[in-house]
């Protein structure tokens, strides 16, 4: 498919296996986000197909597309709870029945905030309101789960933890993930394979490992190596 953003395109060829745990990386401004925004339906591509499971999604509406999609401002609504919050991941018009509330209480104590479902983002930390976003996109229950930077304001320990409790969630619900980041050891840390967007083109995944070891010249200028 062909993305088109202000003056640049950018062109995306892509396979990509489910199950696994990718990481965009690439310059600034290269398109890694528009690739998000595209499978998840907020940009349609000016050509080509999105295929999911051998069926065309490219005219699906986002909220009938298999995909999650986090951003790194949490996309939180200050005056609903953080309970409210993340029920909005079973009903958008919150009325949840007993079994959904208990969901979303199991939900706030699997990320760790068990007894902070009454707080209000505002009254939370920067890390506590990632994690009731983590927990209603765990709640929403799609296939595919894509993250945009959504970590890149924490400190490097919580960070850390953030990753290792996306990378738990993603792996025992089996789904697919995709996440942009500008940092290789983030990449290293949780995924399995690194997709590289520079030059107006998303390459095919490679193995993370073996990719920055070896990383072709616009990846390394990237880098600064």
């Amino acid at each position: 498919m062909e993305l088109l953003q202000g003056e640049f395109s950018l062109t995306a060829d892509l396979q990509i296996e489910e199950g696994h745990k990718i990481a965009l990386l690439g310059p600034s401004g290269g398109g890694k986000s528009t690739l998000l925004a595209a499978i998840a339906g907020f940009k349609p591509p000016q050509s080509g197909r999105i295929l999911w499971r051998g069926e065309d999604i490219t005219n699906t509406h986002p909220a009938q597309r298999p995909v999650t999609l986090l951003f790194q401002d949490h996309n939180l609504f200050p005056h609903l709870s953080a309970a409210q919050n993340i029920g909005l991941g079973l009903r958008p018009d919150l009325k949840l029945s007993r079994t959904e509330h208990d969901t979303v209480a199991r939900a706030l104590a699997r990320v760790g905030l068990e007894g902070h479902g009454p707080k209000r983002p505002a009254e939370m930390s920067g890390g506590q309101q990632q994690r009731v976003a983590i927990a209603r996109a765990l709640l929403r229950d799609k296939p595919i789960l894509m993250l945009d930077e959504p970590f890149a304001a924490l400190g490097p320990a919580l960070k850390q933890e953030m990753l290792d409790l996306v990378a738990e969630i993603v792996d025992a619900a089996k789904a697919t993930l995709l996440m942009v980041t500008h940092q290789p050891e983030d990449a290293i840390h949780i995924s399995d394979q690194t997709l590289l967007i520079a030059n107006g083109k998303a390459h095919a995944p490679q193995e993370t490992t073996a990719l920055l070891a070896n990383p072709p010249e616009v990846l390394r200028n990237y880098l600064g190596q």
